[in-house]
């Protein structure tokens, strides 16, 4: 089967089509280092002939709640028109758990991307995850600092990888809708966990935790942001994945 993947030389995305080509499908990517603007319609309808399913995994580095919108808005709506031009018959899109119920900072344009798939018309998914492993590395950054300053926030981290093989179980069957949210084992403090990553990549620098004002910053410390009793559970702990790196 051929899948193209928006995003596919991303975090998530390198998994997907990784997951793909172990099953024995062809993965089409879809970023700019291929040759593909994901917000040109045109040149990616062209890249998506004969594809049974997309799937959108694009992201864009924010926390401005306009910015998300804006990038999150433009990149569903060519990939839908995308996909309508080429007759491709199954949109799947990754989600973040809360995102609909705190749709502030990065989450507002994952809240609308999720509008705009579920009024498309065409045959869609929506897989919600939680927040991956590698986000403690990118609130550390590159660059050496004094202070790491971290928001306050209840995580339950989950594995790149599972994600991406999810995503590839999903593209290759039948539209769900919204399906299960996928999730880490276990709850952890955001803080605690950027602090456990300095010490394993022997990085500097003092954690300062941060309790963020408003809806978006009581959603990350009262649990918005966690899965609820039906979501599936991954496999790979935090500190499985600080051991593997």
């Amino acid at each position: 089967m051929r899948v193209a993947v928006a995003g596919g030389t991303g975090v998530v995305g390198r998994h997907v089509v990784a997951a793909l080509d172990a099953a024995g499908h062809d993965a089409v990517v879809l970023s700019r280092s291929r040759g593909v603007d994901v917000r040109a319609t045109d040149a990616v309808a062209t890249a998506i002939e004969g594809c049974a399913a997309l799937v959108d995994v694009t992201s864009v580095q924010t926390t401005s709640g306009r910015v998300s919108r804006e990038f999150f808005g433009g990149v569903t709506r060519s990939l839908l028109a995308a996909e309508r031009l080429a007759h491709v018959p199954h949109h799947l899109a990754l989600s973040i758990v809360g995102a609909v119920e705190a749709p502030s900072a990065y989450y507002a344009g994952k809240a609308l991307q999720e509008q705009l798939v579920r009024e498309s018309g065409t045959g869609w998914s929506i897989l919600r995850a939680t927040q991956f492993h590698e986000f403690a590395a990118q609130l550390v950054g590159d660059r050496a600092k004094r202070f790491h300053l971290v928001p306050a926030m209840r995580s339950q981290p989950v594995a790149a990888a599972e994600v991406g093989e999810a995503l590839a179980a999903i593209a290759v069957g039948e539209p769900r809708g919204l399906d299960r949210d996928l999730a880490g084992p276990l709850v952890e403090d955001m803080p605690d966990l950027v602090r456990r990553y300095l010490a394993a990549t022997g990085r500097g620098g003092r954690v300062v935790t941060v309790p963020l004002p408003g809806r978006w910053g009581r959603a990350l410390r009262d649990g918005t942001l966690l899965a609820g009793p039906d979501a599936r559970l991954g496999r790979q702990t935090f500190a499985e994945w600080l051991e593997a790196r």
